[in-house]
């Protein structure tokens, strides 16, 4: 019976909200990011990669991200070719291609060796060289470790820890390791450099006041030690003074390049490493500048004034040689510090690139050297091209790519990230496609509703225009009335209106009147306004995940000095229903390079992005509004219709915004009966505080505190869960025996869930005097003391799920844990105490009681929450995402507390109750997201649409992902299959049988009146 029980609930749940193949991509979409690229160094920046005699279109542009990515995209049309998601305690540290395959290390010192397909980004090998725990956390990251691939062979040179070298085949098999020996002390390798016999292994030695050079030459073959020498030199810059340098050419001997002093100085590689170092005379240099031509032999080196040189191989004994000099490199007003590039065509020949913005153009600039062109004398080729800095941000790298078209012409593709998250192709000043991988980064979103679909006048009414112009324009605006008469009949007699099932921007025939940014039937179209960390600001569209506005948001006066814009919380301000145009609030921290921090408003409409508080036209920075000169304590709403803020500072004191006479008044209606909790006291001392606000009496008011509520030694806090505010549509359950529980609504409720070494903890708490409602403490993850704890809370359900160690019978599995909890009023069915309205110091307010069951979850997630509609009518699902990358939906029929133990009676059968089963299915049909992958979802948001029965979902972290789900089936809307035609047909026929049958009927009638 409990196996049939399992297998009716599963069918029926399933039927119920199985998406069907036909709306995939119709009521959802998605969108994969490879993350905003690692630009720090080299090892992991963007870089074109191809294969030798392929067309520049053809190419790959590589990069690993700030998201634990590597990934590949397609320079042709920039998407996504292939990507790599590690581990989040496995960060890419190096990546290079050679030939068919590009090559990876991660993990502390390099711990792991990747090998992955150039073309498909398939995993070839993968093998561990060190255990992360015994790695070295160098700065910069990629420091001691490198790859260099073995000429004629699969095999490479890896070099990890900065101490130890190994020679691994193409099937993982290691040749042979060295290690040196004395890896825990002075010396530490940087690169790594190899030649058919030799293998040069180039590091720093710590000396009193500098670094000394330090070179050991290993046997290519076996990996014996040859010889190992310090060379005399004083290096005051670190790893960054370093380079190695190799070429094609046999006769070419590879050298190490060094910063000594303001002279380049170089000695050549030899088993023996006999040679002595020279130096490059004639000037004075302040920098070298790796291009990632050093196979090729070339870098960049900058003289005192910044101007660039560009440098490389020689024969003649100073091993090295100037080539060229960029002009008007030298350090400017007119011009910002340059970038300098390196690249190769087609034929693999190198090219180097010199990027800067022109402040006296307004544009940025590219020039391009070709050494090999004009008989070997070199060849630049110049241009400018119009980045967008107000709608991008600033340059922060380039990659180039260059095609030789013909003779002395040069057509250049260059890839600009972009310091808001962007990536741009250009080939020559023509902008080819532009990703914003910016979106892989937000950290706040809401989604507004659209207003309603309105014709817009295509005429503008002349106050003097004449009888017979009226008339013409009046016919002129007429002319789409028989095609729009039309299309009406058609949709009356045929019944193709929208339904819960069709794009939510249908096609109409007036389209080109009507106002493109507007709600359709349904409202399943809205506007997904959202931030990222790197001070942009977005405005999606939630029916095709389109960027309809962005805005960067200025620095305000630390743009003198550096900052950085981080929002902390959005607000809606203004909805379609109070009139007008939907308006948002971010509240943002600006921490300037100084070290100050200010909270910051930036104040925009939520349809178009443009400024409301008139400081920024449209298309330039937007500039905020400096509130609180300090760090935010906090922020909220206030309830009811004025939609205010209220922001606290450092000092407890309370801002409103906007400043009007209108929301003073509403907060000071209201300021004796908030109830606020703030986190206070010192690290591991932590504990939530209770405040409220003192009377407004002309200055500002301030919040004090009244209770205090101390968790266990030990314990952080790691989330605090509001309560979603909306509607309630049923207060109570009605059991099968006539008697209700009365759901627990006490407004002042949320739940907090903390951390420590021993145990993880759940907490609902009562806002207004710190009560402790609800409690339950779970044993922290064995290995490491993690707590991987998420919950959500609505009405009176509280879910969270975790990771559970411990065995307490015979025959347990660890695994995930699901516990649902129902708190309901009073000890008893029908035992109401109107918690929702009671006094929040009223003795009530602790009559609870609390229905609670855990079930074996399948995965482990990252994000969950529950979904919202309109009235609340509809039953509530919990969505989550999993780590597997997928949207799940599990609806409370599932996950109902009271699911009883044993065969349900009949008045458990009335509530649609089944027999409990502690393993939750892990239903196909219930992945809302279906084959598409959503990587590392931090938060989904829901919200709801016109529909009562419908639910938008928007789950946002590396990808962006949006849906929308219908928990109690599409009641409030017509079947698909429900047949139009029939019914008009019918409805037809009726009316001329009574049209035909009345005048029958009346003769009838009279004729009888004749006789009577």
């Amino acid at each position: 019976m409990r196996t049939f029980s399992f297998l009716f609930l599963t069918t029926l749940w399933s039927a119920a909200a199985a998406l069907h193949e036909s709306d995939v991509g119709v009521v959802d979409w998605h969108q994969a990011y490879a993350g905003v690229p690692l630009t720090h160094s080299l090892s992991t920046a963007p870089a074109f990669h191809n294969k030798p005699g392929r067309p520049p279109t053809e190419a790959l542009l590589l990069t690993a991200t700030s998201s634990n990515v590597l990934a590949a995209l397609h320079a042709v049309n920039g998407s996504l070719a292939w990507r790599y998601i590690y581990e989040p305690a496995d960060n890419i540290v190096y990546y290079q291609k050679n030939g068919d395959v590009v090559t990876s290390l991660s993990g502390p010192g390099g711990a792991t060796l990747r090998t992955f397909d150039y073309a498909t980004g398939h995993l070839i090998l993968e093998k561990r060289l060190h255990s992360p725990h015994t790695g070295r956390l160098l700065e910069p990251d990629d420091f001691g470790t490198s790859v260099v691939h073995v000429e004629g062979s699969n095999d490479v040179f890896v070099m990890t820890n900065g101490c130890q070298v190994r020679r691994i085949g193409r099937t993982g098999n290691v040749e042979w390791t060295w290690e040196s020996p004395d890896a825990s002390s002075s010396v530490i390798y940087a690169k790594l450099v190899a030649t058919p016999s030799t293998v040069y292994v180039v590091g720093l030695a710590k000396s009193f006041a500098s670094y000394t050079l330090h070179v050991t030459s290993l046997s290519a073959a076996t990996g014996e030690l040859v010889t190992s020498a310090n060379v005399p030199s004083s290096i005051t810059d670190g790893p960054s003074g370093i380079l190695t340098l190799s070429s094609d050419t046999a006769d070419l001997s590879p050298r190490a390049i060094w910063l000594e002093a303001g002279a380049i100085r170089s000695v050549a590689l030899v088993p023996q490493l006999t040679e002595k170092p020279a130096t490059v005379k004639g000037t004075t240099y302040s920098k070298i500048i790796d291009l990632g031509l050093q196979h090729k032999g070339y870098f960049v080196a900058l003289k005192t004034d910044d101007a660039g040189r560009v440098l490389k191989l020689d024969a003649d004994k100073e091993g090295l040689k100037v080539i060229w000099e960029f002009s008007d490199s030298a350090k400017s007003n007119k011009n910002t510090d340059s970038f300098y590039i390196g690249g190769l065509d087609k034929a693999g020949l190198p090219y180097i690139g010199r990027v800067f913005w022109s402040l006296a153009l307004g544009k940025a600039s590219a020039h391009v050297y070709a050494p090999h062109l004009s008989d070997g004398q070199g060849l630049v080729s110049g241009f400018t091209f119009n980045f967008d800095t107000e709608a991008h941000g600033i340059i922060s790298h380039v990659a180039l790519h260059t095609a030789y078209v013909k003779e002395l012409d040069l057509l250049p593709y260059i890839a600009v990230t972009t310091t808001t998250g962007a990536i741009q192709l250009w080939q020559g000043n023509i902008v080819q496609w532009t990703r914003e991988e910016g979106l892989s980064r937000l950290q706040v979103a809401e989604m507004v509703e659209l207003p309603e679909r309105k014709t817009i006048a295509t005429h503008i009414v002349n106050e003097h225009e004449t009888f017979i112009g009226r008339v013409t324009r009046q016919l002129t605006d007429a002319k789409d009335l028989p095609q729009y008469l039309l299309h009406f009949v058609k949709r009356f007699a045929t019944g193709s209106y929208a339904s819960a099932h069709t794009r939510a921007t249908p096609a109409s025939p007036t389209e080109s009147d009507l106002d493109p940014l507007a709600r359709d039937a349904f409202g399943f179209r809205q506007v997904i306004v959202a931030a990222n960390d790197l001070g942009k600001i977005y405005g999606l569209d939630s029916s095709s995940g389109a960027v309809l506005w962005s805005r960067v948001l200025g620095l305000g006066w630390a743009a003198k000095v550096g900052g950085q814009v981080i929002p902390s919380k959005l607000f809606i301000v203004r909805t379609v229903a109070d009139g007008g145009n939907p308006e948002a609030v971010f509240v943002t921290q600006r921490k300037a390079g100084n070290g100050l921090v200010d909270t910051v408003l930036f104040h925009v409409n939520a349809l178009t992005g443009e400024d409301v508080l008139g400081k920024s036209p449209a298309g330039t920075v937007l500039q905020g509004l400096d509130l609180i000169s300090g760090p935010l304590l906090e922020a909220y709403q206030l309830p009811g219709s004025s939609k205010a803020v209220v922001l606290l500072d450092e000092f407890r004191q309370a801002y409103v915004y906007p400043e009007t006479a209108a929301n003073a008044k509403a907060f000071e209606k209201v300021v004796g009966k908030l109830n606020i909790a703030l986190r206070t006291g010192a690290l591991g001392r932590r504990q939530l505080t209770g405040h409220q606000f003192t009377d407004v009496a002309g200055e500002r008011a301030v919040v004090h505190a009244t209770w205090a509520s101390s968790f266990p030694a030990g314990e952080e806090i790691t989330a605090v869960i509001p309560r979603p505010a909306g509607h309630v549509a049923s207060l109570g359950k009605v059991l099968g025996n006539r008697t209700t529980l009365y759901k627990y609504l006490n407004p002042h409720l949320f739940a907090v869930t903390t951390a420590s070494p021993a145990a993880c903890g759940v907490y609902v708490v009562d806002g207004a005097k710190g009560s402790i409602v609800y409690h339950a403490s779970i044993a922290a993850a064995k290995s490491g003391g993690k707590c991987d704890l998420q919950a959500a809370f609505v009405e009176n359900w509280l879910v969270y799920v975790y990771w559970d160690e411990e065995y307490q019978w015979v025959g347990q599995a660890k695994g995930r844990r699901l516990v649902s909890v129902e708190l309901y009023e009073g000890s008893q069915p029908d035992d109401r105490t109107k918690s929702s309205e009671l006094s929040a110091y009223s003795n009530k307010t602790l009559a609870v009681s609390t229905v609670e069951q855990a079930y074996v979850f399948p995965h482990a997630i990252t994000a969950i929450t529950t979904t919202s509609t309109k009235f609340g009518v509809s039953m509530k699902d919990i969505i989550v995402a999993n780590a597997n990358g997928q949207i799940q939906s599990f609806p409370h029929i599932m996950l109902n507390p009271r699911r009883p133990k044993t065969k349900p009676t009949a008045e458990e059968q009335e509530e649609w109750l089944v027999q409990y089963d502690p393993l939750l299915p892990d239903d196909p049909t219930r992945v809302l997201s279906h084959n598409y992958h959503v990587a590392n979802v931090r938060r989904i948001l829901t919200a709801p649409a016109l529909l009562e029965s419908t639910s938008l979902v928007f789950a946002y972290g590396l990808d962006l992902f949006c849906t929308r789900v219908t928990p109690s089936g599409t009641f409030d809307v017509l079947s698909e299959t429900f047949n139009k035609v029939q019914l008009v047909f019918t409805i037809g026929g009726l009316v001329a049988a009574i049209a035909v049958t009345k005048p029958m009927v009346g003769r009838k009638r009279l004729r009888e009146r004749w006789y009577q």
